[in-house]
């Protein structure tokens, strides 16, 4: 069954395991989503706010990509 990602329905440790199994990074499993050379820097970084319950994934994910256009 589908587990909500919401910060409503998750605690700050599930967050954090959310981050680190869905990037996966420098554990030979990084698929080069670019988010380090494209200007999102530490990707466990720029998640930060959704593991301190700050900002849901979808607004974090909503506003990088609105700094990757160019006007």
């Amino acid at each position: 069954m589908y587990k909500s990602l919401l910060i409503k329905d998750t605690t700050r440790e599930e967050r954090e395991q959310i981050i680190k199994d869905s990037l996966n990074c420098g554990g030979g499993g990084c698929e080069n989503c670019s988010s380090c050379w494209l200007g999102g820097g530490d990707p466990y970084g720029m998640f930060q706010p959704y593991i301190d319950g700050r900002k849901e994934i979808a607004q974090i994910n909503r506003e990088y990509r609105a700094s990757l256009v160019r006007g």
